[in-house]
């Protein structure tokens, strides 16, 4: 186990390193120079330069990328050109919307999932698994922008039990709970449908297995089986797309953020990258990476400690 933790590890400082470089390499080829866009079309020559120089724009690359790095290592993300803050702090206080908005998305989803999965599973091919199978797919092909649309018109406009936007904070718990329910419900909809999927076919998969044979020749019923043997087994693959859905979630809220006016990372992004404030860009994209991989780390050991395989390979 220790080895295959340690390998896993190594994997993951040198994803780090790569994603690092690749994020700096494409954020610096974004057209158009950031001191000119916020001095505007009419600043003189002379002040750009100096604004550059300010801003550290004016040094090598090469330097650059290791003041950066450098400077995460220490934990100083830099200093935000637009807010005049450091993006240590701007992180801060987004991540609290970011990252509950993110648990709350990945709960439903599961919930859902789970009971949904496994009743079409045990249920094959009959009504309820066609009715399932049918809703999943319709899951999976609506995009959730679209879908947080719905949700605003049904029950924000006309049925009024929830507002059409904002956050108000973490000092009444309930209310920031309350605003983060429609998001959370158009995050979790299609990762469900997905997971549901996964569920009900790697269930099937661990059914057809000859443990479950011989369990059954036993005597147990197949509704036994399915849940005292194939439903462990079947959790393993599963395991690994929920690590990925909440990397997803956390990363790819960008648009739910947009629609739902919700201050968190997703909304820092877009509005760092409409001022062409790189280093926030840069640092905010350069977290929600490691986050990302963290993630992916956690859920390899997970999987190895309920599959005994992969450690005796390691």
């Amino acid at each position: 186990m220790i080895r295959f933790a340690l390998g896993r590890l190594a994997s993951l400082v040198i994803s780090l390193i790569t994603a690092s470089v690749v994020i700096f390499a494409v954020v610096e080829v974004i057209p158009g120079d950031p001191a000119a866009f916020m001095l505007g079309v009419n600043a003189r020559p002379d002040t750009i330069a100096a604004l550059r120089a300010e801003m550290g724009l004016d040094e090598p690359l090469v330097a650059r990328y290791a003041a950066w790095v450098g400077g995460m290592v220490q934990g100083d993300f830099g200093t935000s050109w637009t807010y005049k803050t450091p993006v240590a702090t701007l992180i801060a206080d987004r991540i609290w919307v970011s990252l509950p908005l993110a648990i709350y998305a990945l709960a439903l989803s599961t919930l859902v999932a789970f009971p949904a999965g496994i009743y079409a599973a045990s249920r094959r091919g009959g009504a309820g698994d066609t009715a399932i199978m049918g809703a999943t797919q319709l899951g999976v092909a609506i995009p959730n922008f679209w879908f947080a649309m719905i949700l605003v018109l049904i029950f924000a406009i006309n049925l009024r039990w929830f507002s059409a936007g904002g956050f108000p904070g973490w000092a009444d718990p309930l209310a920031a709970i309350k605003a983060l329910t429609l998001p959370a419900i158009a995050l979790a909809l299609p990762q469900a449908a997905i997971l549901a999927r996964v569920m009900r076919s790697s269930l099937l998969d661990m059914l057809g297995e000859d443990f479950i044979r011989t369990a059954r020749a036993k005597g147990l019923t197949r509704r036994q089986a399915l849940w005292r043997h194939a439903l462990r087994n079947a959790l393993i693959p599963v395991l690994t797309i929920i690590g990925l859905q909440f990397s997803f979630l956390l990363a790819g809220a960008i648009i739910i953020e947009q629609v739902f006016f919700l201050p968190g990372l997703g909304r820092l992004i877009f509005q760092a990258i409409s001022a062409r404030d790189l280093i926030v860009v840069e640092s905010v994209v350069m977290l929600l990476v490691f986050t990302v991989i963290m993630v992916n780390f956690i859920v390899d050991l997970t999987y190895a400690a309920v599959d005994p395989r992969l450690r005796a390979r390691s």
